[in-house]
């Protein structure tokens, strides 16, 4: 290009962006009703910009204005922290242009979060890095390579665009590392032992084409890569150089005795190890069951005396939900089946037959196409719930709430497959038979059908096979149970949680905060209330007997107020280095989180089982606002330290609670205190 041809470009696209800033200007002053009109000529400005070769340079100096202005207001893209990285690949793949413009504005606002250049509220700089580092797992091919020829088809010059943003993302998140970065927070991801998998397992697929085309270096990474990468495409000798399934299922019927027994256990070793299951896996596990090999199932599926025994008990109903629920298509659920045997769930008498009427379930259409629109038709509707099911009764801990603010729903599936699974199933048939699931509060009963909608607005379409059918219908029993407590003055948990999770919660309740003005109440007392119930060391060493709902004041990496989030308290102990924690669920996709104030909730390495979460109890103490507990069956038997209360409620004033002390209370906490020495 000349450089006369290259001033009046220039010309070009700085006379677009003085249109595209009065154009945002308009935008910032439109009342919140006449905002759409002007978000229309925005997006079109943006998409004109994007398609002149420093367009996105242009549109990223501005990204900080987006926000503030409302380019996302009253979309999909207006909370940043409810977006989904794995979803930014099948929008930029397949959505129309003005969608893909839209995307292309939210990552450039990612990135000025990421930068420090913006902000938004309950959203954290590290949040925004973490994002762009999962849109480049999830998109290497687009970092690697260039525009293939569908995305020249549909986008056309825009397709340099999206280019430039992936080159801009891995500058602003640092190539050098990326991928051993990424490959660590799989790992990490994987400790928690989630059951949607999806979303890894597409990483993984992408590191090792990134890596077969000579991205990253050699040495650990590849060593980390390489264990990853084998058990999901190869796992065993046979399998070892991806053959494909049917090339892999020719072999098996050439191998001896000694060869499949090295198949089996290469097979459970891999899942075990991972959390991860290979779709050669899941072809192994129906060949033995096919060919009379039935003895190999509980090596390959990685059983110990106590599993194995459980399969022995029950030979037929495992080989019938083998035969129904394990598919190369469904793999995970063969994980989850080896976790139910390990639980030993099938001794407890209503679970073999709850487990065969499952089998045998015919779904209404309305719940067969409810999950063929999510799972896809490749396998019949039941198959894909009865392998949720095994995933969620192996994997209670491993259950998120995906995009969707139900964490009082998922919380209520985690709880149920813990400590009442045959509830769980009769929940499940009832949702797939009637559409409708009917549970009772305070004797009146509430039936899911004729209710208005919870929290959740919309079918979940990111979520397991169980949560996809239930959580819709228990959000609103759960919305309906608040209704009918609303006007009692307390806070509604307080019978809510008894009511909708089960017997087992305590009926005694404490809050932390007065439920008329928000502001921080009789703290000290609440704290100490919560050392006595659950600390070993005031309590007589009782434990928790049963899994118990509670609540904790959500913040953010600068110790910010983010939200109220539901948990459940399931154990306290001593980890190795003799520090008491508390080990919780969280029903967030992802447990390990920073909350300020040194507050960094542990996923593994102080004596957390999978999909558990852990904190010091001090620090867990610090973000409770409330719990449940049982007077009758454990009181205090000890008074916790003077000073280890003060250092509770001083972190929780100066974090959640920062807006919520009362005048009086402030002036006297921030009065020095006595020297400490």
């Amino acid at each position: 290009m000349s450089t006369k041809d290259r001033g009046q470009a220039d010309a070009v696209t700085l006379q677009l962006a003085h249109r595209f800033d009065a154009a945002l200007d308009r935008l910032e002053q439109a009342r919140p009703f006449a905002k759409g009109s002007h978000q229309a000529v925005v997006l079109d400005l943006a998409g004109r910009l994007l398609k002149r070769s420093d367009g996105l340079a242009a549109l990223a100096e501005r990204a900080p204005r987006f926000d503030p202005a409302g380019v996302f207001l009253g979309s999909d893209w207006h909370q940043p922290e409810c977006l989904l990285p794995r979803l930014v690949r099948q929008t930029l793949a397949t959505a129309p242009v003005p969608t893909v413009v839209l995307e292309v504005l939210s990552e450039l606002r990612m990135l000025a979060i990421a930068r420090g250049d913006a902000t938004h509220a309950g959203f954290t700089q590290e949040q925004a890095r973490h994002f762009l580092m999962q849109i480049l797992a999830l998109s290497l091919d687009r970092v690697f390579g260039s525009p293939g020829e569908a995305d020249r088809e549909r986008l056309g010059e825009l397709g340099d665009a999206l280019q430039q943003l992936f080159g801009l993302i891995v500058e602003q998140v640092g190539f050098e590392g990326i991928l051993a970065h990424l490959i660590d927070e799989i790992w990490r991801v994987l400790a928690q032992r989630p059951i949607d998998v999806a979303g890894v397992k597409a990483m993984i697929a992408q590191i090792s084409v990134a890596l077969a085309d000579g991205a990253g270096d050699t040495g650990e990474l590849r060593l980390g890569a390489d264990r990853l990468v084998s058990a999901l495409f190869g796992p065993t000798q046979a399998s070892s150089d991806d053959p494909g399934l049917p090339a892999y299922r020719g072999r098996l019927a050439t191998l001896d005795g000694v060869a499949l027994q090295h198949e089996a256990r290469g097979f459970a070793r891999a899942m075990h190890d991972t959390g991860l299951v290979s779709a050669y896996h899941a072809l192994f596990l129906r060949w033995i069951h096919d060919n009379g090999q039935r003895e190999l199932l509980a090596p390959a599926l990685g059983l110990s005396p106590t599993g194995t025994d459980a399969l022995q008990s029950y030979p037929a109903l495992v080989h019938r939900l083998l035969d129904e629920a394990i598919h190369p298509e469904t793999s995970q659920a063969a994980y989850g089946l080896a976790l139910l045997l390990e639980r030993g769930l099938l001794y407890a008498p209503p679970m073999a037959p709850a487990l065969w009427r499952q089998i045998h379930l015919a779904l209404s259409p309305a719940a067969a196409d409810t999950l063929a629109n999510v799972f896809g038709s490749t396998r019949p509707p039941r198959t894909h719930l009865l392998a949720g099911v095994l995933m969620l009764l192996g994997q209670p801990l491993g259950i998120g709430q995906g995009n969707n603010p139900t964490c009082q729903s998922a919380r209520a599936l985690s709880m149920w497959a813990i400590n009442d699974p045959d509830f769980l199933l009769h929940l499940v048939v009832q949702a797939a038979r009637t559409d409708s699931i009917t549970m009772h509060f305070e004797g009146q009963e509430l039936r899911s059908a004729d209710l208005p909608p919870g929290l959740a607005l919309q079918q979940p379409l990111d979520t397991d096979p169980v949560s996809t059918l239930l959580v819709g219908h228990l959000d609103r029993i759960y919305a309906a149970m608040g209704r009918l407590c609303a006007d009692r003055g307390e806070d509604p948990h307080r019978w809510i949680n008894p009511e909708f999770h089960g017997w087992w919660v305590g009926r005694d309740f404490a809050i932390a905060v007065d439920v008329a003005t928000g502001a921080l109440c009789d703290h000290d007392t609440f704290v100490r209330g919560f050392y006595g119930h659950y600390h070993p060391y005031y309590n007589g060493m009782t434990p928790v007997i049963h899994p118990q709902p509670a609540g904790l004041a959500i913040t953010d990496a600068a110790g910010d107020f983010v939200g109220w989030h539901a948990i459940t308290l399931l154990r306290v102990a001593l980890d190795q280095e003799r520090v008491m924690r508390v080990y919780f669920y969280n029903p967030n996709n992802d447990s390990g989180q920073d909350w300020g104030q040194g507050v960094v909730v542990s996923t593994q390495g102080h004596g957390e089982r999978f999909g558990e979460a852990s904190l010091p109890f001090e620090e867990l103490a610090s973000r409770l606002y409330i719990f449940h507990f049982d007077r009758s069956v454990c009181e205090p038997t000890g008074a916790p330290p003077v000073d280890e209360i003060e250092r509770v409620g001083a972190m929780a004033r100066a974090s959640w609670a920062a807006t919520r002390v009362p005048p009086a209370a402030a002036a006297q906490a921030d009065a020095p205190g006595p020297p400490q020495g």
